[in-house]
Formats: C-alpha cells, structure tokens, sequence
C-alpha cells in the first residue's frame, strides 16, 4: 500500500475531488459543468471499489461534491462507507436539501461540510444561483449550528455580490462556520461560465479582498493565504505552481479522472489503474496552465501551499479546532 507521504515525495495525488452526482437544482451563473443531462453515475458499489484502490494508492483525502451532492439518496450511505475505508471527507453543498435527519446521521462520521453562500439577499442570490433558494439554505445552515466537526461558508464573489461579501464573512463567523472567500472565475474550462452579470472590474474586486484582510476578518491560516492568493491572481501576479495532476485530481460521478476540472478527462477508474491515468496526463499542458495563474482553485493548490508554508499549515490546524471560538 502507498503512503500520503511517499505520494507527497513523488509529487503523486492524496487529494481528489469527486463530483458524487451530475444533478443540480440551482443554476449558478458561474458554472458551465454538464449537470441535469443524463449521464451515467457510478453506483454506490463501484464507489466503494474505486475508492478503496485510491485509498491504497495513497489518496486520503476527498471533496465530494456535485451538481448538488444531496439529490444523491445514498449520499448518506456513501460517506459511510468511503468514511469506513479510511478517506477524510469534506462535502461541498448548496445548503438547499439539509434536513435534522441528516445532520444527525453525518455528525457520526468524521467528516466537514462546506455550504456555498454568496450573499443574504434573497433577489441577489437568485440573480447568482438562478434559483429563489436562500431560505432553504438559511434553515440549512441553522440546523448546523451545533454541527460538531468543521464547517465552512464558502461565498464567491461576482459583481452581483461583491459590496456584500463582508457582511456573509461576518454572518459565517457568527454561525460558527470557517468562512471561505474566492473570486469568480470565466473562461477557465467547465469551471467557470462566462457571465457579463457577474463579471467584475480585477482592481475593484482585489480591493475587496485586501479590505477582508485588512479587516482581520479571515482567520488566520490556509484560508487567510487563499485569501492572500485572490488578491495576487486579480492583480495578475504570478501564483505558485498548482497542484492539479500532481497532488490533486478530479473524478466525475462517471469515473472519469482529470487534472482538475478546466482539463478533459483521460480515463476511467472503472477499466484504468489510477497510475495508468497519471501516465496520461498532459504535464506540458498543466504546467503551462499552472505558469499562466489562469486560475486560483482552492482545491487546486492547497496541498502545495501547506507544504510550501508549514507555519500556515499549523495555523490553519488550531483554525479548525478552535472553530467553536469564531461563534
């Protein structure tokens, strides 16, 4: 069996994003993925089978997300089982679906949740999620409150959004959840549509982020320096290299595999080894992409950077287990 750490020498994967499902019941304007069209999702079996493979290959940590995760009615069973093989676990949620039920049931397993927020205004989010959904997600998040393990509030910050951002920093730390801030990206792959209504102005948009530093209201830690890296990314400085292909991948509810998602896939786990797809991944391609910063992923870097910055590393640590102290 392959350890994290012989993949971290190797410069190999020991973090996958695993979108659980193609369906979404929001529309965000910033998504191009091919969601709601039928495609084939591996069963709740051949999840078990090509996770455990990763597991051996030294893969030990997973963001599963979709589409929308909780469409899934064996999402439950699932995590329990890929929990079960030994992964730590990280889902990724509109908030839309969240029941007591099922908070009961995954405060069970160790695992984080990460509801998406872009704002507290009910016309503002529709405008950016297609969808008159943030009361469901209010109720969400308060069902949360006393959710034990770590729980993050992500918002991406468009022009529709941007003047808000701060005051959903504000609400996620008085919720309890960790807040996670990330500039909208166009035009980079399946993961960002183009969309004139949410497109911003770079400078004004990177003096939000500077404004969220100054303001102290990012915890210290990874998620201060993602913070850190928008500001550099809309300023168009160069970011460190990417982890896509190298210490991260991203696998479709097919089994499909592929760098992260601005890239095609290149195999499937159910007839491919995981080091059989490695082998064909484009590197040329991936570090051009890497060198251009055409994005700044927070999935897509977080491995490098906490092993390029151990101190940050160490402070995002106590950041998780001091959560409780942000309420």
């Amino acid at each position: 069996m392959t350890t994290p750490f012989t993949n971290l020498i190797a410069g190999r994967p020991v973090l996958a994003t695993f979108q659980i499902n193609l369906r979404c019941n929001s529309a965000c304007g910033y998504c191009d993925l091919p969601l709601n069209v039928g495609r084939y999702e591996m069963t709740r079996e051949e999840i078990q089978r090509v996770f455990s493979c990763l597991y051996r290959d030294g893969v030990r940590f997973v963001l599963v997300q979709g589409g929308e995760p909780l469409l899934r009615r064996d999402l439950p069973e699932i995590l329990e089982d890929l929990s079960a093989i030994g992964l730590h676990l990280t889902l990724i949620t509109n908030g839309t679906k969240i029941t007591p039920q099922l908070v009961e049931r995954l405060s069970r397993l160790p695992l984080a949740i990460s509801v998406s927020l872009d704002t507290l205004d009910r016309e503002k989010y529709r405008q950016i999620r297609g969808a008159d959904q943030l009361e469901q997600v209010l109720e969400g998040i308060a069902l949360l409150r006393t959710f034990p393990h770590p729980k993050f509030l992500t918002c991406i910050v468009s022009e529709v959004n941007r003047v808000e951002a701060p005051a959903v920093v504000r609400f996620a730390r008085e919720q309890g959840f960790l807040p996670v801030v990330g500039a909208y990206h166009w035009s980079v792959g399946t993961y960002g549509r183009p969309d004139e209504l949410l497109m911003y102005d770079r400078t004004s948009a990177a003096a939000l982020f500077s404004g969220l530093l100054d303001e102290e209201l990012i915890p210290s830690g990874y998620l201060r320096k993602f913070v850190e890296d928008n500001v550099s990314w809309l300023r168009g400085q160069k970011l460190e290299p990417c982890d896509a292909g190298r210490y991260s991948i991203a696998i479709d509810a097919s089994g499909n595999v592929s760098p992260c998602l601005a890239f095609p896939s290149v195999g499937n786990l159910l007839e491919s080894s995981l080091s059989e797809i490695l082998g064909r991944f484009d590197r040329g391609a991936i570090k051009a992409c890497s060198d251009n910063s055409s994005c700044n992923r927070l999935d897509g870097r977080v491995v490098g950077t906490m092993l390029r910055h151990p101190i940050t590393a160490l402070r995002s640590a106590r950041s998780f287990t001091s959560q409780g102290a942000l309420s």
